[in-house]
C-alpha cells in the first residue's frame, strides 16, 4: 500500500476496455463463429493430464501480460464443447440465441443483484412482467413466482411451499413438529424430486415411485393406488410432482386425471415442465400439457427449449397469499427496511432462499421482444418437424432388413408414426449383431456399443449425442432435436457418422 499513489484508480478502465473490446473479438471468432459451423469440430477432446498442461491452470503470485490472457481465452474456448454447434444433440439444451446472448452480456456488465428495487429497479420490474407472461401461457390470470438458478431449484421450492402450506409450523419449529411425510411422483421423474426430499429432511424413502406405461407416462391408477398404500403406512400425502417432458423418453404425465386426484386428496399438484413447458407456445402441441392450469405450482426452463442460454428457470404459482414469501422470509433488516421512500412490496428478495440472485430475466425478456411469440412458437414447430423427419429418415432405412437401427420409442401419445416432441431414443444395431436377438449375450453385447460410438465420436469431434439404460432397456442412445441452427442435412448427417462410427463394431 505505501508504494501506491492512494490518489489514482487501482484498475485502469481504458487498459480495461481495450482488453474487453480484444477479448471479444476472440469470443466472437472462436465461440460464435467457429462454434456454430459445421465444417469446425464440436469438441477438441483431450484426456485431463493433458487437457491441464494445455491450459496451464495454475495461478501464480504475479500477473500475465495481455496477448498472453487472449491466447489463454482462445485456449478456452478450443479446448471446450461447442454447445451453439449445430451436431451438439448431447443435452436439453444447443445452439444460441444472439438477442439472448445479448442480453446474458448485458447482464454480466451491470453486475447486479436482484433482491430490491434500490439496486435492481429494471429487472425487478422486468421480472415481474416475464414472469406474468409465462403464468398466463399456463392459464392463470394472477399468481406469484421468481426465477431460481436451474430446474432443480425450482423443484425444491415448490416441494418446499407445499409443505409450508400443509404445515406452517415447520418453518418455526422444524422437522420433529411434523408427521411422516409423503411425496408421489413418477418412475421416469427427474431425480431432483429424490435430491429436494433428501435435502427438506423428508427422506428419500419417502419418495413414492408411480408405474408409468409403455410411453414413460405416469399412471393416474397407480397413483391412487400408491397415495392408499403410503397412508396405510402411516405417512401423510402432501405433494404430487408430475412431470411434462421427461429427461429421456419426453414424456407428459397426464395432467386432467392427476389434477382430480389432487383435488380429491387436498394435495398440492406441481408440474415439473423444465423441459416440455415451451410447447405452451405451440397452438399445435400445447395439448401435450392439457389441465396444466389445474396445477398448484409450474417449473419451467426457458434455458432449454427457449435458448435464452443456462441459467434460466422459473417457479410459477398459482398462489395469491404470498406462501412464497411466507414460507422463505427472513425479514433481513439491513436490506429489507420497511421505511424505504418507494413501495417495499417491490423488493422480492426475501421471496428467495438466496440472498444475492443473479438477474435471470434480461436475456428471456430481450429474446422475446426481438422473436415474439409467434418466433418462439416457430421454434417448438420446427423442432418437432425435425423429429418427425429424423424418424422417418430411420423408419425408412428400417425397411431395408439389413437396416442398423432401432427404435426404442420415441414420444408420442398414439403412434411412433407422429412423434409428438423432440426427445429421440434408438439403439443401433452393428453388423455383428443383427439377426442375433436371440443369441443369450445379445443384451450384454448391445449394451457395450453405444458407449463405444460415444467415444469415437468425440475423439474425432464429429457429433455429441447421449446415451443411457432404462428399466430393462440396455444402452440406447437419446438424440434431442432442439436447435433453431439445425436442418434435414444434419439429421442425415448423425445417422450416416453412427453407421460410419459403428459398422466395424
Amino acid at each position: 500500500v505505501s508504494k501506491t499513489n492512494m490518489n489514482e484508480p487501482l484498475l485502469d478502465n481504458s487498459e480495461g476496455q481495450l482488453f474487453l473490446t480484444e477479448a471479444f473479438k476472440v469470443i466472437i471468432e472462436e465461440v460464435l463463429c467457429k462454434g456454430t459451423d459445421v465444417k469446425e469440430k464440436v469438441c477438441e477432446w483431450r484426456e485431463p493430464e493433458e487437457l491441464a498442461a494445455l491450459l496451464d491452470l495454475e495461478l501464480r503470485e504475479n500477473g500475465e501480460p495481455q496477448h498472453q490472457l487472449l491466447q489463454r481465452i482462445r485456449d478456452v474456448a478450443k479446448y471446450s464443447v461447442k454447445t451453439n454447434h449445430p451436431r451438439f444433440f448431447n443435452q436439453l439444451f444447443a445452439g444460441v440465441d444472439y438477442h439472448a446472448l445479448t442480453g446474458r452480456f448485458l447482464t454480466e456488465a451491470l453486475n447486479t443483484s436482484q433482491y430490491t428495487y434500490e439496486v435492481a429497479p429494471v429487472f425487478v420490474l422486468m421480472e415481474g412482467e416475464v414472469l406474468s407472461k409465462l403464468r398466463s401461457l399456463v392459464g392463470w390470470a394472477e399468481g406469484d413466482g421468481i426465477f431460481c438458478p436451474g430446474g432443480t431449484m425450482s423443484n425444491m421450492y415448490a416441494m418446499n411451499v407445499a409443505r409450508y402450506r400443509a404445515f406452517p409450523e415447520v418453518k418455526l419449529k422444524g422437522m420433529w413438529s411434523l408427521p411422516r411425510l409423503a411425496v408421489f411422483t413418477s418412475q421416469q421423474s427427474h431425480y431432483s424430486v429424490m435430491k429436494a426430499a433428501a435435502f427438506q429432511g423428508i427422506g428419500t424413502e419417502n419418495v413414492f415411485k408411480v408405474k408409468v406405461d409403455d410411453r414413460g407416462c405416469m399412471i393416474p391408477e397407480d397413483l391412487g393406488e400408491t397415495i392408499e398404500l403410503a397412508k396405510s403406512q402411516g405417512a401423510v400425502p402432501f405433494f404430487v410432482h408430475a412431470t411434462s417432458g421427461t429427461t429421456v423418453q419426453g414424456a407428459f404425465d397426464p395432467l386432467e386425471p392427476i389434477a382430480d386426484i389432487c383435488d380429491r386428496q387436498g394435495l398440492w399438484m406441481h408440474v415439473d415442465a423444465a423441459w416440455g413447458g415451451s410447447v405452451l407456445f405451440s397452438k399445435e402441441h400445447k395439448h401435450l400439457m392439457r389441465g396444466v392450469e389445474r396445477a398448484d405450482s409450474v417449473t419451467w426452463n426457458p434455458h432449454k427449449m427457449m435458448l435464452t442460454g443456462l441459467q434460466c428457470s422459473a417457479i410459477l404459482l398459482k398462489d395469491t397469499t404470498h406462501l412464497l414469501k411466507h414460507c422463505h422470509s427472513a425479514d433481513a433488516k439491513y436490506l429489507f427496511q420497511q421505511d424505504k421512500f418507494y413501495d417495499t412490496s417491490l423488493d422480492t428478495g426475501d421471496k428467495s432462499i438466496q440472498c444475492g440472485r443473479k438477474v435471470d430475466c434480461l436475456k428471456l425478456w430481450l429474446m422475446w421482444k426481438a422473436v415474439g411469440s409467434k418466433g418462439l412458437e416457430e421454434r417448438v414447430d420446427r423442432a418437432v418437424a425435425h423429429t418427425r423427419y429424423l424418424v422417418e429418415e430411420m423408419k425408412r432405412r428400417e425397411e431395408n432388413i439389413s437396416s442398423p437401427f432401432y427404435l426404442t420409442y420415441v414420444f408420442c401419445f398414439c403412434s411412433v408414426e407422429q412423434p409428438l416432441f423432440v426427445n429421440v431414443c434408438f439403439w443401433f444395431i452393428p453388423p455383428s449383431l443383427r439377426g442375433k436377438e436371440n443369441s443369450p449375450d445379445y443384451n450384454d453385447r448391445l449394451s457395450k456399443v453405444a458407449p463405444v460410438i460415444k467415444e469415437r465420436m468425440m475423439k474425432q469431434g464429429t457429433m455429441m449425442l447421449g446415451y443411457q439404460p432404462q428399466g430393462g432397456r440396455v444402452n440406447f442412445f437419446r438424440m434431442i432435436v432442439i436447435s433453431p441452427q439445425l436442418s434435414h442435412q444434419d439429421m442425415s448427417f448423425c445417422l450416416n457418422e453412427i453407421e460410419r462410427l459403428g459398422n466395424d463394431l
